[in-house]
Formats: structure tokens, sequence, C-alpha cells
């Protein structure tokens, strides 16, 4: 299952009583099962301890059978190098634990750190860390650092297996001239496993023509119990209705994880909306990600912050810097869900952009408008084909004026991955690394969760690069 991972844990030691004896095993247990229990997770024990590599293989074997996402080995006692060998030169995520000694004068009781800074040398010769690592952990059961670090490796995991063979459908391709946001299918399927389908413009339109009143009507009223009506005429309301209609039938017809629609030009020539509203329904309803205009690694990040935080993302451009007051507007006039937003609420408005100027004049579709409300925020994106990771953190503030109509807050307080920034090293670092220009906002700080996320998933970090006053080629390199 996607939602739940299983975790097993081996123990290791060479023939000794003195795991047992300071109850090593049974403590471990205890406290893996609790945050197993906790986070909805599943515990595997391996019944026996093994001696050597065939002893591992046979270990690994039944693991394997037993359908286990992640294997925690954990050194009771010295343990023979065969042992982590085996484990590390398998295909399995795996985590190595030492626990801290029991006293700390006479007799070694334990030697597992040791053992542990054994293990991970001995892996480093067998396995390529760098894109397919093992993390280590030492501490006492009941510690609560400990048990925060296996918090985080779950949950970034629980990330991996949300999106490994996830499916995204992509109704009318990429949006006509955002080259930056194409993307490979085949990479992406070969770096996640993530499958994805193309849709043509008219089976959307086709559907949404075909729904029948009394199923309009009824999405009408949840859009009225969402957000109230500013300006939209009932036209464009029902025309949203029909939206969310054949965009959630194409997604659970096709068993889709999430959606990447292209809302512009085609949509508004026929049947003239924009289908922003569509889209924040589905993701405040239905919980299902909607990136707009075709971004497939959108919809891919979206699927990421949903497992990680339990709720759909908001996919934003960085819109305007203010240089003088060392904020950064993030904002888009498309979809987005409304739980974040202040305590003004959302609406529901006219679309304020499409068709401004045109001799046609503006064609208007119904786009949810909202102010973020205060608090810590994680900004990041999976980038370069899946193959590399951007993550920041900020904090939103109040500002009056709030920014342009549609989704929006002001940011403050950088921090990209762990590195205090200016705005304008943000800048320079969404610059240097061709940042596509769509980024997700989550509520919360999950930089640690995203960077091991990233980690077992071989997404290359993409770090801090300062603000220069000349060009520097380095910059633009990893």
């Amino acid at each position: 299952m996607k939602n739940k991972l299983k975790i097993a844990l081996i123990y290791a030691s060479l023939p000794s009583y003195f795991p047992e004896k300071f109850n090593v095993w049974a403590r471990a247990e205890a406290t893996l099962s609790k945050l197993c229990e906790e986070l909805g997770n599943d515990l595997f024990v391996y019944p026996e301890i093994p001696m050597d590599g065939r002893d591992t293989l046979r270990a690994l074997e039944i693991c394997q059978n037993a359908n286990v996402d992640f294997i925690l080995l954990l050194h009771g006692g010295f343990t023979m190098g065969d042992v982590a060998r085996t484990i590390a030169a398998s295909r399995f995520r795996a985590g190595f634990w030492s626990v801290p000694e029991p006293i700390r004068t006479g007799d070694i009781q334990l030697n597992n750190f040791v053992s542990l800074n054994m293990s991970m040398s001995i892996a480093r010769q067998v396995r390529d860390l760098e894109f397919n690592p093992i993390q280590w952990y030492h501490g006492a059961p009941e510690s609560t650092a400990l048990q925060m670090r296996l918090r985080t490796t779950f949950s970034a995991l629980l990330a991996v297996k949300a999106i490994s063979h996830a499916r995204v459908g992509v109704i009318g391709g990429l949006a006509m001239t955002f080259y930056n946001m194409e993307v490979s299918s085949n990479l992406l399927r070969e770096r996640l496993g993530i499958d994805v389908t193309n849709h043509d413009m008219h089976e959307l339109t086709n559907r949404m023509a075909s729904q029948p009143d009394e199923r309009i009507n009824k999405e009408i009223l949840q859009m009225l119990a969402t957000a109230p009506v500013d300006g939209v005429t009932e036209a464009q309301m029902k025309l949203t209705a029909q939206a969310v209609l054949a965009l959630r039938d194409i997604a659970k017809q096709n068993s889709y994880d999430a959606l990447a629609v292209s809302d512009w030009p085609a949509l508004q020539d026929s049947p003239g909306m924009h289908p922003g509203a569509a889209f924040t329904l589905l993701e405040e309803v239905d919980h299902l990600p909607v990136a707009s205009e075709g971004d497939i690694l959108g919809a891919v990040t979206q699927l990421a912050a949903k497992s990680l935080t339990g709720r759909v993302g908001y996919l934003l451009d960085m819109t305007e810097p203010d240089l003088d007051t060392e904020q950064l507007l993030m904002w888009h006039a498309g979809g987005g869900p409304v739980y974040l937003a202040d305590s003004a609420g959302a609406r529901w408005i006219n679309h304020p952009m499409i068709g401004r100027g045109t001799a046609a004049g503006a064609v208007y579709g119904a786009i949810a408008d909202l102010v973020f409300c205060d608090g810590p925020v994680s900004v990041f994106r999976i980038a370069r084909d899946a193959g590399a990771l951007f993550q920041m953190t900020a904090n939103i503030v109040g500002r009056d004026p709030s920014g342009f109509d549609g989704c929006r807050g002001w940011l403050e307080s950088f921090d990209i991955s762990g590195t205090p920034a200016k705005l304008e090293d943000v800048i320079a670092t969404v610059m240097a690394h061709g940042l596509e220009h769509h980024f997700v906002l989550v509520p919360g700080d999950i930089s640690a969760e995203l960077a091991e996320f990233g980690a077992w998933s071989g997404l290359a970090p993409l770090t801090f690069r300062p603000m220069r006053n000349h060009l520097l080629v380095t910059d633009f390199s990893g």
C-alpha cells in the first residue's frame, strides 16, 4: 500500500548475553512498535540473529517475501562485517543503529558503536551512498532525538513510496511557451517510477458538455459552501462546476494520483473559461493535486507535499521580489486550495488577467482569491527531469497591500537547505540553477523530511548560491 510502510527490524550481534542482559532487543522493539502504530506503519521483527553473510541472505529473502520497505539493522553488540556488507550490497533501503553503552567503566559491555562505525565504512565500499544511501542512528530507544530522526526517515520514505508508481494524467499537454517545464516521461518513469498519460483537451471539453444538470447544480452548491462568490456570473459558475466534474471523472476512471492541465489558451477559445476555481475545488475537497499549465513536475512535487504534510500544496510563482523590504511575493492566479487563507477567508472572483487589452476583451473564469495566514512555510520543487530538488524555508508575513489578486503571500526570513539567505541570494540561487518557475508552498518547516526524501529518491540537492556583483560560471555548476 502507498500510504503505509513495512519496517523490518533485524537484530545483530556476536553471540553474547549482554544485549539481553541490558534489554536492548525488547526496548528497541517496544519503541519501534509504538512509532509504527502512531504513524500507521507495520513492523516486522526478524526472529533470528544472523551471524554471517549466508544467514543475512536468508533474512533478506524473507524480508523480500514480506514486502518490506526499509530494513533497520540494530547493532545490539559487536556485529560481524559480513552482516552489514550483505545488507549494504542489497537493493533494500536500510538504516544501521547502535545504542549507547549501559556503563562506561570496567569491561566494555556492547562495543556496538565501533561496530556501527565499521558497518558504515563497509557500506561505502559496496554501495554508492550518494545515490543509494544508508542512514545511521545512534541512541537509546527511549531517546527523543533518536525517535525524531526515525520519524523523519519514516516520513521521507513514505513520500518516496507515495510517488513511486504514481499515475499523473496530463490534459492538453504543456501550455505554450513554457519550455522550461518540459520533462521526459521516460526519465520520470526510470527515476521515480511515475507513469504519465496524456489526454487531448477535447476529452475534457466533451466531458464538460455532457454533464447532467443535477450533478452541475450539486457541484455549484459545494463551491458556495467553500467560499462566497464576488462578481462571477452564473454561466461561469456552471462552467467551473462542469470542469470540476469532468476532471474528477478523468482522474477516477484512470486512477490518477494527480493531474497536470493546460489551463490556457485552448479553454479560453472553447468553452470560454479558466479552470482555476475547478482546480481549487479538486485540491481542497478531493485532495487531488492539479498543476496548472501542464506542469508535470509541479504535479509530482505536489504529490510529495501531500504525503509529507497530509495537504495539497500551493503551486505558485516567485512573482515580485521587494529588495527594499527583503520580502518576496509568491502568487498564482490559477488554482490552489483555500485552507491556508487568513482570517478574511477566500472568495470566488473573475480571473483578472486573461484577455486584458485584446480586441476580444477579457475572458473571465472563476479563481480563488485569498491571502495566506502568517507563519512558517516550506517552498520546494522537484526539478531537472526528477533528478534534483530545491528547497527553502521562510515566514509568511501580513502586508498591506497584500499583493495581486489570486492565491498569495509575502515571504521573508529565508533559509536555503540550511543556509540563511537574503532575498537577493534566493534570486541568485533560483537563476543560477535555472529552476522552473512553479514552486510548491506548504505550511510548516519540513526541511528535514524534504532533505531525506531527496536523499532516498536520488535527487541532487540544489544548494545556496550567493548574490554577486559579477558573473561567476561556477555558480551554474551542479
